[in-house]
């Protein structure tokens, strides 16, 4: 199987899963997270999508994919049926936050979340500018965003907190996808464009 590059909150997520792990893969998009964790850690992998042409991209990845809405919930599935779930840049474009993340952690031992971190510097200087941004990570015009949300690393680490989610790990990558250096949260929350958290609930 002939790998395209991926995208860099990709290879974090590959580095947390371990060879044969059960994977589901939220809004899987293409299914190009799962086509390389099938490659590259041998798991067995399936992927959730609404859109169509999506669906189909999938199937011909070689994706096992169920058309469903994750505003609906995870209902078809069975509670620790998988080791991760994951949520890659599609948090914000959902509405249901904290029942999402809840049902996460009900059909696996692991949520992988990544997503667009609104208080990167970038961001900030375009509101201040008087515009919304444009970036890597926000690549969408206000008119036509699917974003719902706009949220920060602070914000979403607060949400944890209140609903008793536990933080394993954080990883947090500049626009170019290198990992930011910075021991302080608040250096982060300024220098990161997108961040990748590891969840698990109290067992």
């Amino acid at each position: 199987m002939t790998l395209m590059p991926g995208r860099p909150d990709f290879d974090v997520i590959a580095s947390w899963v371990e060879p044969g792990h059960r994977v589901l893969d939220l809004g899987c998009g293409d299914g190009s997270l799962l086509r390389q964790l099938i490659a590259t850690r041998d798991v067995q992998g399936w992927g959730v999508e609404i859109d169509d042409a999506n669906i189909l991209a999938a199937v011909r990845n070689g994706i096992n994919v169920i058309q469903s809405n994750l505003e609906k919930g995870l209902a078809d599935f069975a509670d620790d049926a998988f080791d991760h779930v994951v949520l890659s840049r599609t948090l914000q474009t959902v509405r249901h936050t904290e029942h999402i993340l809840r049902e996460m952690l009900r059909v696996g031992r692991e949520a992988v979340v990544s997503f667009p971190n609104f208080a990167y510097w970038k961001n900030l200087r375009s509101v201040l500018d008087g515009r919304m941004p444009v970036s890597e990570d926000l690549p969408y015009q206000w008119y036509d965003s699917p974003n719902v949300r706009f949220f920060t690393l602070l914000d979403f680490e607060s949400l944890c907190q209140q609903m008793g989610l536990i933080i394993r790990e954080r990883q947090v990558l500049d626009e170019t996808g290198t990992l930011v250096d910075a021991s302080a949260a608040r250096d982060l929350n300024f220098l990161g464009s997108l961040a990748v958290y590891r969840l698990t609930r109290p067992r």
